[in-house]
């Protein structure tokens, strides 16, 4: 990877987005980090090198109008380009359908899907200066459901499609499009509560052996934002799982629903 190109990243302050931060940090990017958590990524900034001019903490929520649009000018002011752009942020909500009212869908879908296409659509003009990248943090979830994780499935089929669709579509501008399809990956998603807000003290209920360390999630994400590869399904669960949605469907179906009798497969903190 070229030293000092200017990456951007959505919801920086934890899991996957703090880890990616370092890892372009280690690479010779320049990095821009954009979350809510104000402390955390002025944080990160300091220790990737603020103070130098490698790494700027923009105060941003991917829920709201006008936040993207001014961190990417951030971004190009401080830094003068854009080369890639990784929308990340996100939260899980869980719960059978029959028990999640349609704001519980549409607060999904606020951050997962329409965070999303603002963080897209702030930075096109950038990155078609630079013929960057644009890589989706979207989840195996788009491509298999569980039990009790509908909505977060919605809201990343429709991530996946948007993926789909933006990389045709700008593929004749010169700027890349990364769908990356974690599995199970050490991060704060299944500690935060379906109002997005996250339990720091709450027990993570997936068994550490199947989770992937955040850093070794970051490299290979990089490296697949680096071949503008179009596409990553990280973990060998996740693969697996991938495979099997298209090779045998029916069977996928039956399994879930022979789980689906003991209630949801992940179980996340309650809203206080």
């Amino acid at each position: 990877m070229k030293h000092d190109r200017v990456v951007v990243i959505t919801g920086a302050s934890a899991g996957i987005g703090e880890a990616l931060a370092r890892e372009y940090a280690r690479r010779g990017a320049r990095t821009v980090l954009i979350a809510r958590r104000v402390e955390r990524i002025a944080a990160l900034a300091r220790e990737l090198g603020a103070e130098e001019g490698r790494s700027l903490a923009v105060a941003g929520d991917v829920t709201v109008d006008g936040d993207l649009e001014a961190a990417v000018a951030q971004a190009q002011s401080a830094f003068g380009r854009v080369d890639v752009v990784i929308a990340n942020a996100g939260f899980g909500v869980d719960g059978f359908i029959e028990r999640l009212g349609v704001d519980d869908f549409r607060r999904q879908f606020e951050t997962n899907v329409f965070g999303v296409i603002r963080t897209a659509q702030a930075s096109f003009a950038a990155l078609t200066a630079t013929r960057g990248v644009l890589a989706v943090v979207g989840s195996v979830s788009g491509y298999l459901v569980q039990p009790g994780g509908a909505a977060y499935s919605m809201s990343k089929f429709a991530v996946r499609a948007f993926c789909d669709g933006a990389r045709a579509e700008l593929a004749p501008k010169g700027v890349a499009v990364t769908h990356i399809a974690p599995g199970f990956v050490v991060s704060d998603i299944r500690r935060t509560d379906r109002q997005g807000r996250v339990h720091e003290g709450h027990a993570d209920p997936v068994p550490s052996w199947l989770q992937m360390p955040t850093e070794e999630a970051a490299r290979r994400i990089a490296d697949a934002i680096e071949r503008r590869q179009p596409e990553l399904v990280l973990t060998r669960h996740a693969r697996f799982g991938v495979f099997m949605t298209r090779l045998a469907p029916a069977v996928v179906r039956g399994v879930m629903a022979l789980v689906a009798r003991r209630g949801p497969l992940v179980n996340k903190p309650r809203a206080q």
